[in-house]
């Protein structure tokens, strides 16, 4: 049985088809650019938001429709990674690739024009981010190289031009995901572990001696409240991406950095309350069939299916949000972006350009658009609908 979403985004499908749909596609010239003014209103339907190699091989951050049409599509120097956006305003935080040194601010619906930071000296970004409650500051997984240390960069982004106002400890090394708790005074970072430095590129120079963790963190006063490392026979799972539930359930996903012969649980979840760290595993068919890497990790609105991508493996899977109980999985070749998308249902994006919904763990995702010669990066966000900005 189709979704309410699915049967909104075939109905708009079917008025757009043919020369209006291309005409659609092609009217929005600014908002290619990322020009303000440019964008239609995200009152209307839902949209997503997403890092894209685009057919000439280029790379963009791209605002899309369940139709798969663009909406706006910004140019990027590089490949991007995940996007955050803000609360109050409705703008978004895309982040280049670890180890890039771009992120770029701009408006989903177009009003404003897009706003380049660049990284300060020693250190660059590892690809993700969040926001203050308030809307005012903006907070970044960064590197600071020389001494091997984990940061997470403050930004104030109240002005007209986005200023970098400090910095304070990660907690460990190679911070990666970072999200907003939700008593809006705490965030959660997944500090993956792992050591690089940007003149050795993507190398990972410490896999001996790796100590990933999840750390909160008091984010006014930069103080770490809490840490909890995995434990030393998985010293080598890197914790890298999260899902927080509104009851401030951490769930986080791995990459095992050791042999592949080995087959460590790749999903864990962090009780805050009682700082503790749990590892759901899977089943034993699919113990040693997921490439040992989870690509992205998503909640359901309502917090009851947990959605973890394993690309490489072309596999999604599913755990139960209350206890991590294990509910299923789909195939899908190179599906790595997952959204929430109804109550209990998540929008999945592939490297191959299409957009699939996936109504229940059992079920085949349904393709609800495609677009061939462009690959979807790793994370896919459901934009926010608000009316500040």
């Amino acid at each position: 049985m189709r979704s309410t979403a699915t049967e909104r985004a075939l109905d708009r499908r079917q008025v757009l088809t043919g020369a209006a749909a291309t005409a659609l596609a092609l009217v929005l010239p600014g908002a290619a650019r990322g020009q303000a003014g440019a964008g239609p209103s995200l009152q209307d339907d839902p949209l997503f938001v997403a890092a894209r190699r685009q057919a000439d091989g280029s790379h963009a951050v791209v605002v899309t429709g369940l139709d798969g049409l663009d909406r706006q599509v910004i140019p990027l120097p590089a490949r991007g990674h995940d996007v955050a956006q803000c609360p109050v305003s409705g703008r978004c935080l895309a982040f280049a690739r670890r180890p890039g040194t771009f992120a770029v601010l701009f408006d989903p619906a177009g009003r404003r024009p897009p706003e380049t930071i660049q990284a300060v000296a020693g250190r660059h970004f590892y690809g993700h981010g969040a926001f203050s409650p308030d809307g005012r500051l903006a907070y970044a997984t960064e590197n600071d190289y020389a001494a091997a240390r984990g940061v997470i960069g403050v930004y104030d982004v109240s002005g007209e031009t986005v200023r970098r106002i400090g910095e304070f400890d990660s907690g460990g090394t190679g911070p990666h995901d970072l999200l907003p708790m939700p008593d809006g005074r705490r965030l959660v970072v997944a500090n993956g572990g792992i050591e690089t430095h940007p003149e050795r590129g993507r190398e990972k120079l410490n896999i001996a001696t790796m100590r990933p963790n999840v750390s909160l963190i008091d984010r006014e006063s930069g103080e770490i409240v809490a840490r909890v490392e995995a434990p030393a026979v998985l010293h080598k799972l890197s914790l890298r991406h999260m899902a927080v539930t509104d009851a401030g359930r951490v769930w986080i996903g791995g990459q095992h950095q050791g042999g592949a012969e080995e087959t460590p649980p790749l999903m864990a979840s962090f009780d805050a309350t009682r700082e503790r760290l749990t590892f759901h595993d899977v089943p034993a068919d699919l113990s040693g069939r997921l490439a040992n890497y989870v690509g992205s990790v998503s909640a359901s609105h309502d917090g009851t299916v947990i959605a973890a991508s394993c690309p490489r493996a072309g596999r999604v899977l599913y755990f139960a949000g209350g206890d991590g109980r294990f509910l299923g999985s789909q195939q899908r070749a190179d599906a790595c972006g997952v959204a929430p998308l109804d109550r209990t249902g998540f929008l999945l994006s592939d490297g191959s350009g299409a957009l699939l919904e996936s109504t229940g763990p059992q079920t085949r995702p349904l393709l609800v658009a495609a677009r061939p010669g462009v690959a979807w990066d790793n994370h896919l966000v459901a934009v926010r609908p608000v009316t500040d900005g």
